[in-house]
């Protein structure tokens, strides 16, 4: 409405939706990384593989819906489908104490995936193609601070009460589905008319210009996912970690990452080429995680988890304003739905893959594991020529 709307961060009711997305990403983050591990492993006394299992569940359900989102955004208002989605996994949430048995977790975790597509893409559609790393900078500190303050609040709550814990994360999924109800009801976008046959072919084509990027897209979220079951185990059990030391480890490389997005992105923004501060960063990120796999003291811990959360700042913005000059203007919804799902690709399998290796190998393997791919990605962008990176 006025000058302020006008801003390049933020237009319309961006700022309502980024509290949104905030409040369901931290739910997600207290509940993938603290809370179905060790709930699954010590009340259940589920193995790590099954554990795996429930995560890709979520994992799969989000990612399969990603294009589908991504098209009715293209063409229906979204306050609508926010609002469906975020009450879709505040069901979810509400099945999980009632999730005894294996078949019963995976299904909760599954049904809690379906909610969380739309509102991280909505934001993505937002962003100023003119400013693209800084704004993702923001996007991304957003989105850090919440995936890191959901799983530190619940390793501390867990501590104390299951109960309350999980009461507090239901609280949060239903505030953010009020909050969804003072969204704008915008009409559906002018580009609802352009056919899918045609964006397709679009995309088709934009897809072919990439092909470079897709191993790299599927590798990352592969090697990231692969720890999502272990993380908590690995700490306490390798690393012989308490509650709140893992808390602070979190905490640590969280904060380096928030901090450090925003002047990466701007940096990224001003030089140009993006294609160093992606090798940089992966190779670093792989580094980190093969000193961490030595089953350190905390302190040791301690200096490596800052130096994984500037290695991700350095890549984050970039990675992501690299895909965005990918996404066929008028067609942004369907557009980032489609490079999403390929990203989601590593994200399915890459808990199962963690699982299964931990209980073959031991937790400490995932790490090795994690770090060659980062590693790998690392190599692959050193030796790629430049082309739009």
């Amino acid at each position: 409405m006025r000058v302020k709307l006008e801003a390049p961060l933020f237009q319309g009711d961006m700022r309502l939706i980024s509290v949104i997305m905030f409040l369901v990403v931290f739910v997600r983050g207290a509940i993938l990384v603290s809370l179905l591990p060790i709930y699954g492993a010590h009340t259940l006394g589920l193995t790590p593989d099954i554990i795996g299992i429930a995560i890709s569940a979520h994992y799969i359900t989000d990612t399969a819906l990603k294009v589908m989102i991504g098209y009715l955004l293209d063409r229906f208002s979204a306050r609508v489908i926010v609002q469906v989605s975020i009450l879709i996994a505040l069901l979810g949430v509400y099945c999980l104490p009632f999730a005894d048995q294996a078949w019963m977790f995976i299904g909760a975790a599954a049904l809690y995936g379906i909610g969380m597509s739309p509102v991280w893409i909505v934001c993505l559609t937002r962003v100023s193609p003119e400013h693209r790393a800084t704004h993702m900078g923001y996007l991304y500190t957003l989105w850090l601070a919440a995936l890191g303050g959901g799983p530190i609040l619940c390793n501390i709550l867990l501590d104390y009460s299951n109960d309350r814990t999980y009461q507090l994360l239901l609280i949060l999924s239903a505030l953010a589905f009020v909050l969804s109800l003072f969204m704008h009801k915008s009409p559906s976008r002018e580009h609802h008319a352009i056919p899918l046959r045609t964006q397709l072919a679009v995309l088709r084509d934009r897809i072919g210009q990439m092909k470079l990027l897709l191993p790299g897209m599927i590798l990352q979220t592969l090697g990231a996912s692969m720890l999502v079951p272990i993380l908590p185990l690995y700490a306490s059990h390798e690393l012989g970690l308490s509650g709140a030391q893992y808390s602070i480890l979190l905490i640590a490389g969280g904060v380096c990452a928030v901090g450090g997005l925003i002047p990466m992105g701007r940096l990224s923004d001003r030089h140009g080429g993006r294609r160093w501060f992606l090798v940089c960063g992966f190779s670093s990120f792989a580094l980190g995680l093969y000193i961490l796999a030595w089953g350190l003291s905390f302190w040791y811990c301690l200096g490596i988890a800052f130096f994984l959360g500037l290695s991700y700042a350095a890549l984050l913005p970039s990675w992501n304003a690299m895909l965005a000059a990918y996404v066929p203007p008028k067609q942004e919804g369907i557009g980032w739905g489609l490079l999403s799902t390929f990203e989601g690709i590593g994200v399915m399998i890459g808990p199962v893959v963690g699982g299964v290796i931990a209980l073959w190998g031991g937790e400490s393997s995932v790490f090795w594991a994690s770090a060659a791919i980062f590693a790998a990605i690392g190599i692959l962008y050193a030796t790629m020529k430049q082309n739009g990176a």
